[in-house]
Parts: structure tokens; C-alpha cells; sequence
């Protein structure tokens, strides 16, 4: 079924239900913190320069406990790429966090260019969140994109509505993380981008690094 969106930003959405936030009283439900994520994939093999090499995910992972823990986070949003996405799914999971995983296109087709393509056996992992978040209707998938940056900049789009969406609408209680090195690279960077425009839209932004 569709999910609507913002009308302001309207991508086509198949494929999610519009379930409640985590289970809580009914006062406690008004007061969830969601997390929306973007980041780093692991280094390809052949990377010349380091920005989230395969030996630091348990690293990364310490740091999102940490995060979300601190903050008292109940939800997470993020797409399920290999690296910053599948990581941080897998600590909300070791939390019982409500999560919810935003494809910019096609499951499959996913999987071959974001997920397998790069160190570390990550097939398995998205696989496993893909059937988990499904039993809960929380798999968000784009229609009408292609591979490439339009795809991803609606991906990213989608990832900071959902996140107001379990927060119900607000701004407030939705802080948006950056897992990566810290700075942006040479062209297109949508890492960066996800940031800039979650200023724009009044979320807190914060940082977890990967090196």
C-alpha cells in the first residue's frame, strides 16, 4: 500500500504501514525520541583514502550505544546500506528500538549495489532486518529511481519525514546523527547533504565518527 508523504516532497512509497511508535503508556508515547541516520559505507577494498574501514564497526557500534542511549532513544530511522545504516539497525534491534528502513529503490537491486558490493558479510544482515522490519510494516521503499544521486537525495528526504512522522510530526524530538569521519569529500556528498538539510528543517544534528 502507499504511504503518504509531505506534500512539499512527494515520492511515490510502496511497501510500509503507518504502525504505532514503540509500545509505553500513553503519556510516555507522546515523549519518543527518533533517531534518523545517515552515513558512511564501508571502505571498498581498493579505497585510497579511509573513511569507515570494516575493523571499526565495533567502534561504531560502542558509540550509537552510547548515542542512544544517552539520549533515551525509542526509534530509528535510516536506509540499509552496508556500513553506518546496517550497523546502527542492528544496535536499535540489541535496544528494542522501534526502527524503520527506507530504500531509495528496489530490495534486490539494493542489495547488489549498496550492501555486497564492499568487505564484510553484510548479505545476511540486511536480509535479516529486511524480514524482521517487515513482520512490523517499517520497510519504506521509493518508487520511481534509478541507481543514483536523485535516488539517494529522495531516500534521504523520505528517512527525515519518517523520523517526524514517529515522532509524531515534531522536531523536537528527532535528532539526526552523521556517522562518518567528519568531513565532506570532494563532490556529491550525500552524507553532507542529509546534514545540511536536516538544519534546514530544525532538527539537532550530531556527529558519530568512524575513525
Amino acid at each position: 500500500m502507499k504511504y503518504p508523504l509531505d506534500r512539499r516532497r512527494q515520492p511515490v512509497i510502496v511497501g510500509v504501514t503507518s504502525a504505532e511508535p514503540a509500545r509505553g503508556s500513553e503519556k510516555d508515547r507522546w515523549k519518543a525520541m527518533i533517531i534518523a541516520v545517515a552515513g558512511r559505507r564501508i571502505d571498498a577494498a581498493d579505497a585510497q583514502s579511509a573513511r569507515f574501514p570494516l575493523r571499526n564497526v565495533a567502534l561504531v557500534q560502542q558509540r550509537l550505544d552510547e548515542l542512544f542511549s544517552r539520549e533515551a532513544a525509542t526509534g530509528l530511522v535510516s536506509s540499509g546500506a552496508c556500513g553506518a545504516d546496517l550497523v546502527a539497525l542492528t544496535v536499535a534491534g540489541t535496544r528494542h528500538m522501534r526502527r524503520r528502513m527506507v530504500l531509495p529503490f528496489g530490495r534486490n537491486e539494493f542489495r547488489e549495489s549498496s550492501v555486497i558490493d564492499r568487505p564484510g558479510d553484510w548479505g545476511p544482515v540486511y536480509d535479516r532486518l529486511l524480514a524482521e522490519l517487515d513482520t512490523t510494516g517499517d520497510v519504506v521503499t521509493l518508487a520511481g529511481h534509478a541507481a543514483g544521486d536523485a535516488a539517494y537525495a529522495a531516500a534521504n528526504d523520505a528517512i527525515l519525514h519518517e523520523a517526524a512522522t514517529l515522532a509524531r510530526g515534531g522536531t523536537t524530538d528527532v535528532l539526526v546523527v552523521l556517522v562518518w569521519e567528519g568531513a565532506p569529500r570532494d563532490g556529491a556528498d550525500m552524507t553532507a547533504a542529509f546534514g545540511d538539510e536536516a538544519r534546514k528543517r530544525g532538527f539537532r544534528v550530531e556527529q558519530v565518527k568512524t575513525l
